[in-house]
């Protein structure tokens, strides 16, 4: 068989070979499984800091989660881009000031925009340039994988995180406060002696909330730590 002949089949199956669906079921994976399975906050425990410190309220607690969601999905994306420009000796350094530069825009964009919110998230903005969960997805993920997946990725691992923090500042504001962004729940459907709980304004409040639902996600998911 001529060399040619054997060209075009090998082009012919290149060409016949479907390509990959922007959501097929490997990609699905990626958003998936940072829910429930691979939590970055109830599985891998990671981020921790700002899940006791911003979320004795919803409003803030909702702009942490949105800010890094985006700081994770740019990151991602830019790193997934440069990969293969990297000396890897200096990854760590090139993938801290991508997320800096990215931080320092959600500041400045909070500052300009959302100033009261600034004021309140103060210096836990900030604290996303080291935050566990971005830099263990750069590292983990976007160094070896195209930027669409890695996008979804960044997705994945933000609403993961997203949907934790806001869980617990849920029950904090609600059992604190008697609110929900601000809304007076139980003044509202009649209830104004509810007795609100003073430890849920603590921060052994999100101790406890957040115990809570590793305990039962982990129940369900029957997560072991390996020893």
């Amino acid at each position: 068989m001529s060399t040619e002949t054997l060209e075009h089949k090998e082009a012919v199956l290149v060409k016949e070979k479907p390509s990959e669906g922007l959501l097929s079921k490997r990609r699905k994976k990626f958003i998936s499984d940072p829910l429930v399975d691979d939590n970055p906050i109830s599985i891998q425990v990671l981020g921790i800091c700002s899940a006791l410190a911003v979320t004795v309220k919803m409003e803030p607690t909702l702009t942490m989660a949105i800010a890094v969601t985006a700081v994770i999905v740019f990151s991602n994306l830019i790193i997934s881009l440069i990969r293969d420009f990297i000396p890897n000796r200096i990854r760590i350094i090139v993938q801290l000031a991508i997320v800096a530069a990215l931080v320092t825009l959600v500041s400045e964009i909070l500052k300009a925009y959302y100033y009261d919110m600034f004021k309140v998230l103060g210096a836990y903005v900030g604290l996303i340039i080291t935050n566990c969960i971005v830099m263990g997805r750069l590292e983990a993920f976007a160094m070896a994988n195209k930027p669409y997946d890695s996008v979804l990725d960044g997705l994945g691992s933000g609403f993961g995180y997203a949907w934790i923090i806001l869980v617990v500042a849920f029950f904090r504001e609600l059992l604190g406060s008697g609110s929900i962004f601000d809304f007076k729940i139980f003044q509202a459907i009649g209830w104004s002696s509810f007795p609100t709980n003073g430890l849920m304004v603590d921060s052994i409040g999100a101790f406890m909330i957040l115990g809570i639902l590793i305990w039962i996600q982990r129940t369900k998911t029957g997560h072991v730590e390996a020893h």
